[in-house]
């Protein structure tokens, strides 16, 4: 049963890691230009655009900030989720 609670919220952090990741790139993107046009910035902006839009109030001026602010989320998703994996761990011992 521990080794199930431990799998399950591995592979969450390891999810959230890789949405991480996705994002960095998708922001990178913007760099090139006519890289969203490419299959890759296509696909990432399916994955990607969804939930950084919740975000997109975070800007100054032409700079925007919802990619930092989106993985500053996530990031915190994923202290949360460490958080609950020790206490129901020290709840089964």
């Amino acid at each position: 049963m521990i080794s199930l609670i431990s799998l399950i919220f591995y592979v969450l952090q390891r999810l959230i890691q890789v949405y991480i990741l996705a994002i960095v790139v998708y922001a990178l993107l913007s760099w090139f230009p006519g890289a969203y046009q490419t299959g890759l910035g296509r696909l990432l902006a399916r994955i990607v655009e969804p939930f950084q839009s919740w975000f997109n109030w975070a800007h100054l001026g032409m700079i925007g900030f919802a990619p930092l602010v989106a993985i500053l989320v996530l990031t915190g998703v994923q202290y949360g989720l460490q958080y609950v994996q020790i206490l129901l761990l020290n709840l089964l011992y």
